[in-house]
């Protein structure tokens, strides 16, 4: 079960964090991996962890904010590879003000990288999924979008966007064989959040917030990606998939 040989998949944002977590168990799994970034010595170190451990990979260093990249690069990864079979649209970004400080062009580049890249994303994949009669969208949310908190307005704004793109998508291209559905991680240790480890008082307030009582591990949220890439969930369609703990199930 839950075997990806053969497939081929790109996961933006995968130089680090949940990105990288996400695409090394999809390569794990048998998927031959194009790693997207902006920094290419960051990718090209990741492609060779990926080699060193018999696993498929390369790297593919684009802008997900900007279109054109998009279109070329996805246009290049179906000519290399015969087509593309995952899209993990994973690529974010955080900026943390009060609302009255909050200035339009920092919501702006939030919203740019955490929704309208997913969105260009998942247009130009469908592009190639529709006339292939198959493909998995998978898109990162947050449970910030279910339990928000302060600071954080365009982050927040984003992820919901991107839950309700998720359902929107799954409608029109369950159609054609495609699934489109989204991961809502909760509190994982990753870089994004190392100030707020940092923060004793935030680490403490998060593991006693948390009925498992830690944040999440990296290894815990490949495996769901994974999941949601095989041919075993081709009937979970449209679907915000919440991995936090039970953080958002607590009162």
């Amino acid at each position: 079960m839950f075997d990806l040989k053969g497939k081929t998949a790109l996961v933006s944002g995968a130089s680090r964090g949940l990105g990288w977590a996400m695409a090394k168990s999809l390569a794990q799994a048998g998927a031959h991996v194009i790693i997207n970034g902006r920094d290419r010595p960051s990718l090209d170190k990741r492609v060779a962890e990926l080699a060193a451990s018999g696993l498929s990979g390369e790297a593919a260093a684009f802008d997900v904010t900007n279109e054109a990249a998009c279109r070329t690069n996805i246009e290049a990864i179906v000519g290399r590879r015969g087509g593309l079979d995952i899209l993990v649209a994973n690529a974010g970004i955080q900026h943390r003000q009060a609302i009255g400080e909050f200035q339009l062009d920092d919501f702006d580049r939030v919203l740019r990288t955490n929704l309208t890249a997913v969105w260009m994303l998942a247009k130009e994949a469908a592009r190639t999924m529709i006339p292939a009669r198959r493909g998995r969208i998978i898109m990162t949310g947050s449970i910030s979008a279910l339990t928000a908190r302060p600071t954080i307005s365009a982050y927040v704004a984003s992820k919901g966007a991107v839950h309700a793109l998720a359902k929107q998508l799954s409608v029109e291209l369950a159609p054609h064989g495609i699934t489109v559905n989204a991961i809502a991680p909760g509190y994982f240790a990753t870089e994004m959040n190392t100030a707020l480890i940092d923060n004793r008082e935030f680490n403490d307030w998060v593991c006693k917030r948390t009925p498992a009582g830690r944040w999440g591990r990296l290894d815990e949220i490949g495996p769901v990606a994974v999941f949601l890439a095989s041919d075993e969930a081709s009937f979970v369609n449209g679907h915000v998939l919440v991995v936090d703990g039970a953080f958002t199930a607590a009162m």
